[in-house]
């Protein structure tokens, strides 16, 4: 995420803390470069011009020219003025005091209104919510179609009324709701092109209808300056509660996540990295200002690991770890939950240092996928004990998996090196209370 934006900005780092001796000179001139690199990220000129002065003017003082480790503490008051910028506190979506919560999302035609609708009811599923999606997008061809699609792969009911009046099927949707113990319903409302009367007349009314808890603006996060601005147009109509920024994965230049908060005054609730249905994260500042400035997200990766984890399995591994009775079967439950956790690059990201050395290195997530056949297509005594693998099963398990034998070497051998690490950490790890190094429990 961000990544073009982080390495701008590592490079001016990086002279900072090549310097000897920090002066007011050596400081503008390399803050020169901060401020390159946010206006070629699309930053909003009047928030990056704000951001640089209150840098400089920190950065200047005393305790900072007269430190050890100036180029430190210069990095340290950059990440403290963009944890402001972007909103300091992680915002919360509302509860009712009765239900059901009612969220309310718009925006333009193309923001990914309809996946995130999903990708909330799911997150907040996981929080212990019974959520309902409603198709209120009655114009656009499929929208309710794609509703229902998504909310049958997730098993959430989704209310709809085909091509009615939007304002009275987000009304009928609330009383649905009451009926069935639905405590929360996400409405998914129609987008447009380009804002037009129409649009916002409609959206003011099924605000005043069904008065959501919580008002949220969907905007594409690649569409930089112009998200921004699309922000302040409806904001000046509907007044919303939090702003969602979609598709902030890839070639995002973070424009939109650095100007939309400082521009509007509302708070960035969260953020969408990627297609599937889990890769959504709520926003937090202090999260995003390190990974942007290359610090990583211990943080964030950890709550990942708690929620892929299953726990028993893990203690069972670790059992089994002990005693150095790790089989393939027990490799095979750790990959698929390394894979819940997401996609290899953005579990890399996280990881303090890691990121910035994987900049245009492309990690394939179809290793695993390699594995995964090799795996399958062995019997549960094959997985139990490789020892059993002679030639011609390897030549079967090949056939079957559609992989080279070479490759089934490849991976048994690596399986058998893994092993003798086991055996070598057995002992030290789990006496000092360590972790298990393939389960992050």
């Amino acid at each position: 995420m961000l990544e073009e934006l982080t390495g701008k900005l590592e490079s001016a780092f990086r002279k900072l803390r090549g310097y000897g001796r920090l002066t007011e000179k050596n400081i503008e001139d390399s803050l020169k470069e901060v401020r390159r690199a946010l206006l070629e990220a699309d930053v909003n000129y009047k928030v990056v011009k704000d951001f640089i002065a209150r840098v400089q003017e920190k950065a200047i003082g005393e305790d900072v020219l007269n430190s050890v480790t100036p180029g430190q503490l210069i990095v340290k008051i950059v990440h403290d003025e963009m944890v402001r910028l972007l909103g300091v506190s992680t915002m919360q979506v509302k509860t009712a005091g009765i239900p059901p919560t009612i969220i309310m999302l718009f925006g333009l035609q193309g923001s990914g209104k309809t996946t995130f609708a999903a990708k909330l009811a799911s997150f907040l599923r996981k929080k212990g919510r019974k959520p309902m999606l409603v198709a209120a997008d009655v114009y656009r061809p499929a929208a309710i179609q794609q509703l229902k699609i998504l909310g049958k792969s997730l098993n959430i009911p989704v209310y709809d009324e085909g091509a009615g009046d939007p304002v009275k099927i987000a009304r009928n949707a609330i009383s649905a709701a009451r009926k069935d113990f639905n405590d929360t319903i996400i409405i998914d409302t129609a987008g447009r092109l380009h804002i037009d009367d129409a649009m916002m007349n409609e959206l003011v009314k099924i605000k005043s209808t069904v008065r959501p808890h919580e008002m949220l603006f969907v905007a594409d996060g690649m569409t930089g300056q112009d998200a921004v601005n699309t922000a302040n147009e409806f904001l000046s109509r509907l007044n919303y509660d939090g702003i969602v920024l979609t598709k902030m994965d890839g070639d995002a230049r973070g424009g939109a996540a650095l100007s939309i908060r400082a521009v509007t005054g509302k708070p960035i609730k969260f953020i969408g990295i990627g297609e599937k249905m889990d890769e959504i994260e709520q926003f937090h500042p202090d999260r995003i200002a390190s990974r942007i400035l290359g610090m990583g997200d211990v943080v964030t990766l950890v709550e990942k690991a708690q929620e892929s984890v299953d726990k028993e399995k893990a203690a069972k591994l670790e059992e089994k770890l002990r005693k150095a009775d790790f089989s393939l079967e027990d490799f095979y439950d750790q990959l698929q939950q390394i894979k819940k956790m997401g996609s290899l690059e953005s579990i890399l990201s996280m990881i303090p240092g890691v990121g910035n050395q994987m900049k245009g290195v492309k990690v394939d997530d179809g290793a695993f996928t390699g594995i995964e056949a090799i795996i399958n297509s062995m019997t549960l005594e094959e997985r139990r004990n490789p020892k059993v693998l002679n030639g011609s099963r390897r030549k079967r398990i090949a056939n079957g998996s559609g992989h080279k034998v070479q490759e089934i070497n490849q991976l048994m051998k690596q399986f058998e090196q893994m092993k003798k690490m086991m055996k070598q950490m057995k002992g030290k790890s789990f006496r000092r209370g360590g972790n298990m190094p393939f389960g992050f429990a």
